[in-house]
């Protein structure tokens, strides 16, 4: 129902010029939860949106928002096909759908690189070719550095602060991302959330134990405010980084 109704309405304002809709994230890897994931979902574009597209998504995504329960936890991007194809730096500004930020059109980071892969590799076509023809392969020094990236960009600023962690989800977010990331470092390759915290189980010293035990069992268990320690394996995995 609520992807019947993003294709609808993003064919209805994009017409043939929509040429595929793909959900990767949690939906993909299948780690999906109701309660706690998002729909994360790209549709491919023929050629660049402009000002009079972008607002007509506008209003398509408050329209749906406002529907709310899973309508509401729509998260994704509108790319085109050239800039799907390889993450670019220098043409990385999409129309993007976030719970932070009113529709528009906003940069894409490094991350995009492992999105991508992600997409390539175990997402779903709701409509349009299969993802493995827009997209080409990502390799393991590629996802490396696309870990690495983000770790020195967003988590080095924004990621570490009070202001984004002070909450607890965002809290569990940032444990499950470094166990992510450091999978990823090691291993080349990149795993779902849930499987990376249980790598980190036997990987990782004994002082983050308590956190991970914690961010598996979210959003049940004891769930703690555990601001200090989720920095500390923030520093500690931005540390396995440079090495």
């Amino acid at each position: 129902m609520v992807l019947d109704a993003l294709h609808a309405g993003a064919r209805e304002r994009l017409g043939a010029r929509l040429v595929g809709l793909y959900l990767y994230g949690s939906l993909a890897t299948g780690d999906f939860s109701a309660a706690t994931s998002d729909i994360d979902f790209a549709i491919a574009t023929a050629g660049e949106l402009d000002a009079r597209d972008v607002a007509a998504l506008a209003g398509l995504h408050a329209e749906l928002r406002a529907r709310g329960g899973l309508f509401a936890a729509l998260e994704g991007s509108y790319i085109p096909v050239a800039a799907l194809r390889r993450w670019d730096p220098a043409n990385a500004r999409h129309p993007h759908l976030s719970h932070e930020r009113p529709f528009g059109v906003e940069p894409h980071g490094p991350d995009w690189v492992i999105q991508r892969h992600v997409m390539r590799e175990w997402g779903v076509a709701v409509a349009g070719p299969p993802a493995r023809e827009l997209i080409d392969p990502v390799t393991p020094g590629e996802l490396r550095a696309a870990v690495r990236a983000t770790l020195d960009g967003f988590w080095a600023g924004f990621g570490s602060s009070d202001a984004f962690l002070r909450e607890r989800p965002y809290q569990v977010f940032a444990v499950q991302t470094m166990c992510r990331a450091l999978h990823t470092l090691e291993a080349g390759a990149i795993s779902s959330k849930p499987a990376a915290l249980r790598w980190a189980q036997s990987a990782l010293p004994a002082e983050f134990q308590p956190a991970i035990a914690r961010a598996l069992a979210f959003p049940g268990g004891d769930q703690r405010d555990d601001l200090a320690g989720t920095r500390a394996l923030i520093a500690f995995t931005q540390r396995a980084s440079r090495s």
